[in-house]
């Protein structure tokens, strides 16, 4: 390797000390973000973190050797010319695993502080992704012009039709791709959040579980996956159900004959809804007469919940806690009849 191929000046220049000492102390930096700033995290969480970490120590140990070994060459090719012939090639190896480090770094700081703002739930690794994807570009952009000394400048320009050409193929990526960026930016909704998706008279309902490149994956009532194209979403009108602070309505209905005690029965149904856990007791649950009919009386029972997957498990408590109170005070809901009549 020599000045026809690799700028061994500059690569000389950029294998300092100094760029040695930055990138481990940025090294240093995301382990001591980890240390004091994620104790409260999940223990899934802390297993990713960890195994971010141990991939990166492994990396660090590689480029600490090849540092090492590159320095001590350097001091000894002076009287060696084996050594002054692989002094390049020792230094190019060194700063591959030195970027590979910073780029990887940079991505764990990144993703870190995406967990330090969302403690709990999931996070996006979408952002992430494009931010690693950037930054090695950047950096691969910046090896290419001052350490092989090629002009990618011009090569882009005199691209430009093929670049058309692959921006139409790529059409629906691409769109998916800033779709996706756009739902991250304006924070429609987090990992773990509860959405109903309406499109036309098709309406989608799951957990949010990944966002992509492409698509918004959901975790359905019957732990089906969903895939959605991101630009479906950023086009369908989206309802989200886990918010802080704002608690979901739901309600169940009874009917009951027309001789029925509704004081008391009201009562009892607001009683049953109280009893469970899973209910919020602000605000408190509530029960009122919707309707009366031919068939008797109906009594809606309302009531708020913080977790929208468990709705269909405690419209389940509701119903048996309330029947079973019922009963015991000696209340008959109603009776499904059947009226014949004979022409």
């Amino acid at each position: 390797m020599n000045d026809r191929f690799i700028q061994t000046q500059k690569l000389y220049q950029v294998l300092d000390l100094e760029i040695f000492i930055f990138v481990t102390m940025l090294g240093l930096f995301a382990w001591l973000f980890y240390k004091f700033l994620l104790r409260n995290a999940t223990a899934e969480r802390h297993a990713n973190i960890k195994n971010h970490l141990k991939a990166l120590g492994q990396n660090f140990a590689v480029f600490g050797l090849l540092f090492a070994f590159y320095v001590f060459c350097q001091q000894a090719s002076v009287d060696d010319e084996n050594i002054r012939r692989l002094l390049p090639y020792l230094g190019f190896a060194a700063y591959i695993m030195g970027a590979l480090c910073f780029v990887k770094t940079c991505r764990l700081l990144v993703l870190q502080y995406l967990f330090l703002g969302s403690m709990k739930a999931g996070v996006p690794l979408l952002l992430v992704n494009i931010f690693t994807l950037i930054l090695s570009i950047v950096i691969a952009f910046w090896t290419f012009n001052n350490l092989f000394g090629v002009q990618l400048t011009p090569l882009l320009a005199t691209s430009a039709a093929f670049s058309i050409i692959l921006g139409l193929a790529l059409q629906d990526t691409l769109g998916n791709l800033f779709a996706g960026i756009s739902l991250q930016v304006d924070k429609t909704f987090e990992i773990g959040d509860w959405l109903e998706i309406m499109n036309g008279s098709i309406k989608i309902v799951g957990q949010v579980k990944e966002l992509s490149w492409r698509s918004t994956v959901l975790i359905g009532f019957a732990d089906e996956m969903i895939t959605l194209p991101n630009k479906l979403v950023a086009q369908s009108q989206v309802s989200n159900f886990s918010p802080e602070g704002a608690p979901i309505l739901r309600s169940q209905t009874f009917k009951f004959p027309f001789n029925t005690d509704i004081p008391k029965t009201i009562q009892i149904l607001e009683m049953a809804a109280t009893q469970i856990s899973d209910i919020c007791a602000q605000p408190p649950p509530s029960a009122f007469v919707l309707e009366t009919n031919d068939y008797g009386i109906s009594i809606k029972l309302i009531y708020f919940i913080d977790n929208y997957g468990r709705q269909y498990g405690i419209g389940d408590k509701v119903v048996t806690t309330a029947l079973d109170l019922l009963a015991k005070n000696g209340i008959q809901t109603a009776r499904p009849s059947i009226h014949i009549q004979q022409l």
